[in-house]
């Protein structure tokens, strides 16, 4: 009697706790990037055409959009950044937009607790807003995606596309101000540096156009620390040669051709073929 009251209990808590899961029209969606040195999330929800005519009808053309469904879209920024050109804090926002035909308007408004567009829209919470052109696409986006791309080392684009039509808003974040932070910081304590940090150091010197001649003392340390790295000979003819020294270069370059096909590496053999023939040395 008593294995029989326990199962009953156990079927009649089961048949209250029981839910039935069922897909979502909109499902949600998570977008994680790196830009640089700073984590950028995206959290949104993907509704989809189903048939139906999206811009200018289903999204009325000229009216605040909760960019997408369900819960408010939201970007989340580790750094300061700045967002169409203005400056903004570290932090959360939502995403809102007001579509047009030529342009949109889109915002980062401080309180992400709606579902949906504010009942009472509050211009004191607008941080930033962008004014972008629509970009017409030669394909047809079923799902409401929101993506960052065009990356670069201290910039992407927050690309917004459903239908035909697609908008990007830049961000830019800190990334000179927080690498060259601890480039010094490395460069100027009690401990050596290692070799990986004379490399990095002299490669983001490099990507970033500045600080070359002491770029090139970096390298030129971090090859003497590892002789048989061709990767950082590579690296050193580059900056050579955006220093003008080209002989320079081509030795350089020489050398990490040798040791790249000494340890069989394809790709750098390669890099480095195609920059002596583009600087005329062979």
């Amino acid at each position: 009697m008593k294995r029989l009251f326990l199962f009953l209990l156990i079927c009649a808590t089961t048949a209250v706790t029981a839910q039935i899961q069922t897909p979502q029209p909109s499902p949600a969606a998570k977008v994680m990037q790196k830009v640089g040195l700073t984590d950028i999330t995206v959290e949104y929800s993907r509704p989809a055409m189903r048939g139906r005519t999206i811009f200018g009808d289903l999204v009325p053309f000229d009216k605040l959009w909760r960019t997408g469904a369900n819960a408010n879209t939201t970007i989340t920024v580790g750094d300061d950044f700045t967002f169409g050109g203005t400056d903004v804090k570290a932090g959360t926002y939502a995403v809102f937009t007001k579509p047009g035909k030529k342009q949109w308007d889109v915002y980062l408004y401080s309180k992400t607790d709606n579902w949906g567009a504010p009942r009472s829209w509050d211009e004191s919470l607008v941080v930033a807003t962008a004014t972008v052109p629509v970009q017409e696409m030669n394909l047809t986006q079923e799902s409401f995606t929101i993506g960052i791309n065009e990356l670069s080392m201290d910039s992407a684009h927050l690309q917004i596309s459903w239908e035909n039509s697609l908008v990007a808003i830049p961000i830019t974040v800190p990334t000179k101000k927080k690498t060259e932070e601890s480039i010094m910081k490395v460069m100027s304590g009690e401990a050596q540096p290692s070799v990986n940090d004379y490399y990095s150091a002299a490669a983001f010197y490099y990507e970033a156009g500045t600080n070359l001649e002491q770029a090139l003392e970096w390298i030129t340390k971090a090859t003497e620390m590892n002789d048989k790295a061709f990767w950082m000979f590579t690296r050193k003819s580059l900056i050579e040669e955006k220093l003008g020294k080209k002989k320079d270069a081509v030795k350089t370059a020489k050398t990490a051709l040798a040791l790249a096909k000494d340890q069989k590496n394809a790709d750098y053999v390669k890099i480095n073929e195609d920059n002596l023939k583009r600087w005329g040395a062979m």
